[in-house]
């Protein structure tokens, strides 16, 4: 769908340039002379460049059909991670740098919202918390409040984490995927 060069707002999602940009901010300026227009702040969806662009209100946009989809992570295949469109039980096969480094929170079954266009994946979006097990951390120490109040722990999925001195092996807890942090024992 076209839209007009003024129309286009924070967060849009056009095809531009032959590639696809997300709107990041948008200013609208009324100069004393000459016609107005958007000033907007693009960022490139696959590679993160970033451009500043003038749109005039005569200046055409595609705006892109962005789809977000369910898929459940079934397994790793050596760099390959499988995934199953939970609509249409279709796999899709990714390549673990797609992921980059929270690949390592993918659990079996875990449901993850793909960002499709034009029936190909631009993006993922994992839980923005999982739970995991600790696997080995150092003993905690009665009255010992002079370090520091975290101390680190290995996962069960090989990511370490700090967590708080009470915190010990064989113990599940919540972990912040975003931030790669402890949020608090799991129930």
């Amino acid at each position: 769908m076209k839209i007009s060069g003024n129309d286009i707002r924070t967060g849009n999602v056009i095809e531009y340039d032959k590639t696809l940009w997300v709107a990041v901010k948008t200013q609208k300026v009324k100069p004393g002379k000459g016609p107005a227009y958007n000033q907007v702040e693009l960022k490139n969806i696959i590679d993160g460049r970033k451009l500043n662009n003038r749109f005039g209100s005569d200046e055409r946009v595609e705006q892109a059909r962005i789809e977000q989809r369910d898929f459940q992570y079934l397994y790793a295949e050596a760099e390959q991670l499988v995934f199953m469109d939970s609509d249409t039980y279709e796999q899709l096969e990714l390549q673990a740098d797609f992921v980059g480094e929270r690949a390592a929170f993918l659990q079996d079954g875990m449901t993850v919202t793909l960002d499709v266009y034009e029936e190909k994946p631009i993006g993922i979006s994992l839980p923005d918390q999982v739970v995991l097990e600790v696997t080995e951390t150092e003993p905690h120490i009665k009255g010992q409040t002079a370090s520091s109040s975290y101390k680190p722990a290995m996962m069960d999925n090989g990511v370490r984490v700090m967590v708080p001195p009470f915190i010990s092996v064989g113990e599940k807890i919540i972990v912040d995927t975003n931030e790669v942090a402890y949020v608090k024992r799991a129930d």
